[in-house]
């Protein structure tokens, strides 16, 4: 977007210098010369503020970071503009006389040339600026990848030991139910040995009883 305001600054800038050489002519001419002339200049005054709501629009599309720059230039501008708007105003104020015609195509000249010089440097440094604020935002942009990237580790390393963690809850799941099946195996061998300890006294028992009464009956005899 930035690129499409640098368009439109460049108009202005060609256009800008155009009119004051234009404003400069305008001051040594008379009659309908003079008047074509300043017809010329106002027609390129609408046409650079045109421009500078062109410019202005594109600013306050921009980011913030960028914008800030962008719009303290465009202030420079419509500063630079007001300047040639009061130029006119002075030639059309009516007839002057030589030395005051003389004055103001010196003072004209003057402009001209500092103009046309402190555009090619707000120009540069404006440029300047905005490659430092590309820069800045390449940084920003590589930064946030960077935090991406540790913020996908981050999570893949999470998956993994969550994917650990229900593994070996399964595998607690798993003793537990090995567990609770042991139990009942112990319990059921429990309750055997217990029945066949029964079963065993009880055989014990009626053997005693089947051999005390052999005897008894031998001894009787």
């Amino acid at each position: 977007m930035s690129s499409v305001f640098e368009g439109y600054e460049r108009q202005y800038c060609e256009l800008s210098a155009n009119l004051s050489k234009k404003c400069t002519v305008a001051a040594s001419l008379h009659g309908e010369q003079k008047k074509q002339k300043v017809s010329e200049v106002k027609t390129g005054i609408d046409e650079a503020e045109a421009l500078i709501r062109k410019m202005d629009l594109e600013a306050r599309s921009l980011q913030p970071n960028v914008k800030a720059v962008v719009l303290a230039k465009l202030r420079e501008y419509k500063s630079d503009l007001n300047n040639i708007k009061s130029e006119v105003k002075k030639i059309v104020a009516g007839n002057l006389n030589p030395s005051a015609r003389d004055e103001l195509l010196e003072s004209s000249m003057v402009y001209v040339v500092t103009a046309s010089a402190d555009q090619r440097e707000r120009l540069m440094a404006s440029t300047e600026r905005l490659n430092k604020s590309g820069d800045r935002i390449e940084e920003s942009r590589r930064t946030m990848f960077e935090t991406e990237d540790l913020g996908v580790s981050i999570l893949q390393d999470l998956h993994a030991q969550r994917q650990s963690l229900l593994h070996a809850n399964n595998t607690l799941h798993e003793v537990d139910d090995n567990v609770g099946k042991s139990k009942k195996i112990l319990s059921n061998i429990s309750r055997r040995m217990s029945r066949n300890k029964w079963i065993i006294t009880t055989v014990v028992i009626v053997l005693v009883l089947v051999i005390a009464s052999i005897l008894y009956f031998k001894l009787s005899k």
